[in-house]
């Protein structure tokens, strides 16, 4: 028994040992693509700070807020959520706290008497979402590791056109927002209509600045880059975050391992020291019988089975002779 306890748990340490390989070198790639990703998060700032300021430029010159993703409509009663989660698991809580928060803000959207509409990005959110019967309007796979521009694009052509046409009331959209490479955050933030900068009245138009044809025709022609570059800033925000958070997993994944090869280790040296002991135990107590039966043979014998009560008169026959000589 204990040779087949001990068989099972040296299959045990094994197991845990190449499982521990395999979680140590899924931290090594996502720590190496955390910061490929926060680098691409960093440089895709400027572009995003340019586009805001020259829109505020734009506002100062008498640009007129007549876009259709300035405004608001009204009379639309349909919100529109986009979710964006990952493709692939073993990252810890990355992908289910984005899933509850978006499930919070669509909760409040239906307390306020709104239907809404899932657009979704990653596997993760497609899946749980049909797991829970709700019908998704658009789905998007393939993007959430390394994000570039033309995906940004897409999702959002999905959520302008159906704005601009007044049926969605407002976009939301439920990502991560990558603090440091310790610190990601879920949250919800209002996608459409735009938010642009306020300017105030007094604030004048640069005197050193000519626009042509006018600051509305192009303000109106910047506004859907602005959306498009604020979606991909969320993409690569949601992208450094789950790497970052699958390098934590995945490091508390290989110390569990460690832990639990230690504590098998351990269970199975206390299963070879009781096998020994036992086989020791054995054999002292086999030695010891083997002696005391030796010990004891002659004891065991009926006294009328001596040798003196079976050959008496060869006995003294023996004496007798030995005398005479």
């Amino acid at each position: 028994m204990a040779g087949g306890q001990e068989r099972i748990l040296r299959r045990r340490i094994k197991s845990v040992e190449s499982t521990k390989k395999i979680t140590r070198a899924m931290e090594l790639i996502a720590a190496t693509r955390v910061v490929k990703a926060q680098e691409r998060a960093s440089s895709a700032r400027p572009y995003s700070n340019e586009i805001t300021s020259v829109i505020i430029d734009l506002l100062r010159a008498g640009a007129a807020k007549e876009h259709p993703l300035l405004r608001e409509n009204p009379d639309a009663t349909i919100a529109a959520f986009v979710v964006i989660t990952s493709d692939r698991g073993m990252c810890g809580a990355y992908n289910t706290n984005v899933i509850r928060a978006a499930e919070r803000a669509m909760a409040e959207a239906r307390a306020k008497g709104f239907t809404f509409s899932l657009i979704v990005v990653g596997k993760k959110a497609q899946k749980q979402f049909k797991f829970q019967g709700l019908e998704i309007d658009a789905a998007f796979e393939g993007m959430t590791d390394q994000p570039i521009y033309d995906n940004a694009r897409d999702v959002a052509a999905t959520v302008r056109r159906r704005y601009e046409s007044g049926e969605l009331a407002y976009v939301d959209i439920a990502y991560t927002q990558f603090l440091s490479a310790g610190t990601q955050q879920a949250t919800v933030r209002r996608f459409l209509p735009l938010e642009v900068p306020e300017v105030e009245a007094s604030e004048g138009p640069s005197a050193d600045l000519e626009y042509e044809p006018s600051p509305t025709g192009i303000l109106n022609e910047i506004l859907p880059r602005y959306l498009e570059s604020r979606l991909f800033s969320a993409l690569l925000d949601a992208s450094a975050s789950e790497h970052a958070s699958r390098q934590r997993a995945m490091k508390a994944a290989t110390d569990n391992a460690e832990d639990l090869k230690t504590q098998l280790s351990r269970t199975m040296n206390r299963a070879r020291q009781d096998a020994i002991t036992t086989e020791i135990m054995e054999i002292v107590g086999g030695a010891e019988a083997l002696s005391a039966d030796k010990d004891s043979k002659d004891e065991l014998l009926p006294s009328h089975m001596s040798p003196q009560h079976l050959f008496p008169e060869h006995l003294d026959r023996r004496d007798t002779s030995a005398s005479i000589h």
